[in-house]
């Protein structure tokens, strides 16, 4: 059934009118137009469409919208107005991507990361980003934009 579902996304209240059981993905790219969280495998296991939600790493795309309710949902949209969340200039600085599809999720990763464990061991960091894959093995890029990402937060 069809029905209107209030979304809290990137600072904003957002209306969808979808199926409950509609992923979360999907109601975000193609009802609201962010497209950072990128579809990758629809069963949550590469990572690249990765979100906060409630301030966790998530995936949206094994999220229904009638169980997102109620949260506050981020995409690297809402990370920052101009890109310039320390993350963002970290991957920047070190020119992390290189086809880029997955990186915003990888981002977002770091986000959720950086957040709980401010200065995380390079252990920590491979943990906390081993479900996130890189089609193009930037994983020693990224690892070291997480390392700058740390310092420019100090």
């Amino acid at each position: 059934m069809r029905v209107p579902y209030r979304l809290h996304v990137n600072g904003r209240r957002q209306v969808v009118d979808v199926p409950g059981d509609t992923p979360l993905l999907w109601a975000l790219r193609e009802d609201l137009g962010l497209t950072g969280p990128r579809y990758g495998c629809g069963v949550g296991a590469c990572g690249a469409c990765v979100s906060l939600i409630d301030g966790t790493a998530q995936r949206p795309c094994v999220q229904t919208v009638e169980d997102s309710r109620g949260s506050r949902i981020t995409t690297i949209e809402g990370l920052s107005e101009h890109g310039d969340h320390p993350v963002q200039r970290a991957w920047l600085e070190l020119d992390v991507a290189q086809c880029g599809y997955c990186q915003p999720g990888q981002i977002m990763t770091v986000v959720a990361l950086l957040a709980e464990n401010p200065d995380p061991t390079d252990t920590e960091i491979d943990e906390a980003l081993r479900d996130n894959v890189c089609r193009c093995g930037t994983y020693p890029r990224i690892r070291a934009a997480v390392r700058r990402a740390v310092e420019l937060t100090r």
